[in-house]
């Protein structure tokens, strides 16, 4: 969840841009192949990847086209409360995202994944992934930029915003998907969150 950046430590080295690149491109990497496994159960996620995946389930558009494009309105945003790198990261790390999930099904077929195993890999592999992208000042959809705005205009918490669309976004799947699709989502979900809530942590990680 967004929360207030502490002072930097003033002996901290700063990441190089190889450094910036190398952390970020596992990150998509990871947040790919989590992605890939969750798409290939027909399940679903919360914030705007789940957004992403609900529209391609019902439209049929793949999921690296519409993650792509609902990601658009959200740069004015984030250059506006968060500078241009934390921008600049984010449409790369969001354009990597969308091409790596339409690629990596071509080179990674699977056959058989049991459910609850295919939910728990992606919390995993995706959690960590967005911990090496937050770790380099990036992100991967927008949802968190507007609940930190709110958070601004209104002192309503940016995290439970942030658990307000999670809500809308489950209670869409409800009435769309069968419940166990919904179920395992969920769990996944669970999974992810927890993952970061457990490390992400800017306090004691100092590298600016």
């Amino acid at each position: 969840m967004p929360g207030h950046m502490p002072p930097q430590d003033p002996q901290a080295v700063a990441h190089s841009p190889l450094e910036d690149a190398q952390g970020l491109g596992m990150g998509v990497l990871l947040c790919g192949l989590g992605i890939t496994l969750l798409s290939y159960l027909g399940f679903m996620t919360g914030q705007t990847a789940g957004i992403a995946l609900i529209l391609s389930y019902v439209t049929g558009i793949s999921f690296g086209w519409v993650f792509f494009a609902i990601n658009i309105p959200f740069y004015w945003l984030a250059q506006k409360r968060l500078g241009w790198e934390f921008t600049l990261k984010s449409l790369g790390c969001v354009t990597g995202l969308s091409v790596a999930t339409e690629l990596m099904p071509r080179g990674l077929r699977l056959e058989a994944l049991d459910p609850l195993l295919g939910v728990v890999l992606f919390g995993a592999v995706t959690g960590l992934g967005l911990l090496a992208i937050f770790r380099h000042k990036g992100s991967l959809g927008g949802i968190g930029v507007v609940a930190l705005m709110v958070q601004d205009r209104t002192g309503f918490r940016a995290g439970y915003v942030q658990l307000a669309v999670d809500a809308c976004i489950f209670a869409v799947a409800f009435a769309l998907f069968p419940p166990r699709v919904v179920i395992f989502s969920l769990i996944g979900a669970v999974v992810l969150n927890g993952v970061i809530a457990f490390n992400h942590r800017r306090d004691r990680y100092i590298a600016p």
